[in-house]
């Protein structure tokens, strides 16, 4: 099982690295906030294959309140660059 989480995390790792390139590439604001946000997703995605890999469902609470933040963290990031206010 120790491989299979090796593979797993190296995976996403790499897909972490590819979105960061575009985050730092990115033309608009949007395409980086939008590549901050995958990696939130993806960070997510290794929280749940980590806890089901090593047996720990309690690893799942955590993947879905990171989720929450992260979409919400997102949803105001985005409204305050299109209007310039949070209010």
């Amino acid at each position: 099982m120790g491989t299979v989480l090796t593979i797993t995390m190296f995976s996403l790792m790499a897909s972490i690295l590819m979105t960061l390139v575009r985050a730092l590439k990115g033309p608009t604001s949007y395409d980086r906030i939008l590549s901050v946000n995958a990696i939130g997703t993806t960070t997510v995605v290794g929280v749940v294959v980590m806890g089901f890999l090593k047996g720990r469902p309690d690893f799942l609470d955590l993947a879905v309140v990171y989720a929450l933040v992260n979409f919400v963290a997102t949803v105001a990031i985005l409204r305050f660059v299109e209007q310039r206010r949070l209010g």
